[in-house]
């Protein structure tokens, strides 16, 4: 009978850890994307539309990033303040900066800061929203609609897991935007006259885990708990959003750390293209192409390479003569400018121009067969 009682306990307790194992997500909607490639790696019902709460701001940051000027001071209206929910504690006639905002916004997760952005940049709450919304459509959101730039439910405002990740890519590409959303804390300044306030951030995540970025939390009672993180380990970034989840913390570091597993590395590596020179003391320069590395799941990247058939001589040392791209399928992944590392001397006794260019051009042509 004791054995028995054992066998019976070993099973409730292998069970019950199993059952953590595979459902240790409680949300109602998530995804996991990389955020290099915009890959899916993980995802449950990433979209189905769902209120978004205060990750909403992730959008308003974004096109305070785009449209405004950062550094611009912001006289408070009294049409932005007297929200509900959380609060920078601005009042009508303060002055802060933009960026300042920025920073409430995205920290403590201000409503009044939300909404004294948005008058500035979109002259009123429904101009700024109707930004918004074009901003979605822009970035390909078929099941997005802005209704509020903070974030507070009204009528059909709502978005999915995936569309957030998308908009959570295109915000972090932004360094005034990066920057804000992985500061543990900030020093602000508001009022009339302005005066320092120190504010901190509600995201958690970022002191417990160094590989976390950033980004947003957001919780209303039609939502519940929603959260944007991005997250970075050994060259792999994630991108990773729970809609409606009681348990997001832990979730959250849970959905990253399997994305992580699902990345692996692909080497393109270095190249050399040779690229004739006109009227210079050498025929051929040679242009060198760095290996570049990326994680992706499944993809196929391939590199594009742009330069002139042929170049004048002189050169110049460090001069931007090109241009090379890392594609997957029409994505472009990355670019970047290709520089001039030669420095080539102009020939004085060369043949004429015409032929010089004509000899460059047959040159380029069996360089390139």
């Amino acid at each position: 009978m004791k054995k028995l009682c054992c066998f019976v306990l070993s099973l409730i307790i292998f069970f019950g850890f199993f059952q953590i194992n595979i459902n240790a997500d409680s949300a109602k909607s998530y995804v996991v994307i990389n955020g290099d490639t915009k890959e899916i790696l993980l995802a449950k019902n990433s979209n189905m539309p769902l209120p978004m709460a205060s990750t909403t701001k992730i959008m308003t940051a974004l096109l305070i990033c785009c449209y405004g000027n950062l550094k611009e001071t912001v006289n408070v209206s009294p049409l932005g303040i007297g929200v509900e929910g959380t609060s920078l504690g601005l009042k009508a006639g303060d002055k802060i900066t933009l960026e300042d905002l920025l920073y409430g916004m995205m920290l403590t997760s201000g409503n009044d800061a939300a909404n004294t952005a948005a008058i500035h940049i979109g002259k009123s709450i429904d101009g700024f929203v109707s930004l918004m919304n074009n901003k979605a459509k822009e970035l390909c959101l078929k099941d997005t609609v802005f209704e509020t730039p903070s974030g507070l439910d009204k009528g059909e405002h709502h978005t999915t897991a995936l569309d957030l990740a998308i908009i959570t890519k295109k915000a972090m590409e932004y360094e005034a935007f990066r920057k804000a959303v992985c500061s543990k804390s900030a020093t602000i300044r508001f009022g009339n006259p302005p005066i320092e306030h120190r504010i901190t951030n509600h995201n958690r995540l970022l002191k417990e885990y160094d590989d976390i970025i950033g980004v947003k939390t957001g919780y209303t009672k039609k939502s519940g708990r929603c959260l944007v993180s991005a997250a970075k380990k050994g060259g792999k970034y994630v991108i990773a959003v729970t809609l409606n989840d009681p348990d997001d913390w832990d979730d959250h570091r849970e959905l990253i750390d399997k994305a992580y597993e699902k990345l692996s590395p692909v080497v393109l590596e270095k190249q050399t293209v040779k690229i004739p020179i006109v009227g210079g003391n050498q025929t051929f320069a040679e242009i060198k192409i760095a290996k570049k590395e990326f994680f992706t799941y499944d993809l196929k990247i391939k590199t594009e390479i742009f330069l002139p058939k042929f170049l004048y001589s002189p050169t110049v040392e460090g001069e931007k003569i090109g241009l090379v791209k890392y594609c997957a399928d029409d994505t472009v992944l990355a670019q970047e400018s290709i520089e001039f590392n030669n420095k080539i001397s102009h020939n004085e006794d060369s043949k004429s121009m015409f032929k010089e260019i004509l000899l460059c051009i047959l040159r380029s042509i069996n360089e390139r067969q």
